[in-house]
């Protein structure tokens, strides 16, 4: 299940979200609200991705996953979009 609509909005409320792994990542470059919809719709598509939050103000990205989340993967996916997610945050 994605959290992820056709249109490519997410909704991060779900009740599957919370039954999830969540996952906290350090992401620099993030600056606006278009940064965070862009992650949001490219993090969200990404197979075992239930919910995806960006708070820009603490340049930190909460991967919801179904399962333990391949950081490899999420790396790549959010260097692609022209960020950079710099590992777990501590």
């Amino acid at each position: 299940m994605s959290c992820c609509t056709t249109d490519g909005s997410c909704s991060t409320g779900t009740a599957a979200a919370a039954e999830g792994i969540a996952t906290v990542y350090d992401v620099s470059g993030m600056t606006c609200g278009h940064c965070k919809s862009t992650l949001t719709r490219e993090i969200g598509a990404v197979d075992g991705v239930l919910a995806v939050d960006v708070d820009l103000e603490a340049g930190q990205v909460t991967v919801t996953t179904a399962d333990e989340p391949d950081d490899e993967l999420l790396a790549k996916v959010v260097d692609d979009a022209g960020y950079e997610l710099t590992g777990r945050a501590s």
